[in-house]
């Protein structure tokens, strides 16, 4: 059952994103992005558009993987853009750009969930 919970702040998206994550919801975490958004993952890949994105999460739902909070930082809002920035427990970083719907919701339209350095 997806959550329809829209995000109101752009730091929710990944709060979302663990919460549907750790539920195996696909069209829950597809929810989270613009129809046109662009997702690189898994690493060296990138997926455009919803069809794309929701084929990538329907492969990590079937790995089942328990996602854990990181440490996230506060969004940079720039006008109707955020950054949101996350330090995962792995050591990665997720880096997003959202963007604010008409409706004042936020959607990602860019997102490098897995930058290690």
């Amino acid at each position: 059952m997806t959550n329809k919970r829209a995000a109101t702040e752009p730091n929710d998206l990944g709060r979302y994103f663990i919460e549907r994550g750790n539920a195996g919801d696909v069209d829950g975490l597809v929810a989270l992005y613009e129809p046109d958004a662009v997702l690189a993952f898994p690493p060296g890949s990138v997926a455009t558009g919803h069809e794309q994105i929701r084929a990538v999460f329907e492969q990590f739902a079937a790995a089942a993987p328990v996602l854990e909070p990181g440490k996230q930082q506060p969004a940079l809002v720039g006008g109707d853009l955020a950054l949101t920035v996350a330090t995962q427990a792995n050591g990665d970083v997720s880096v997003e750009i959202a963007r604010r719907q008409p409706d004042g919701t936020w959607l990602w339209v860019v997102d490098q969930p897995a930058l290690r350095f």
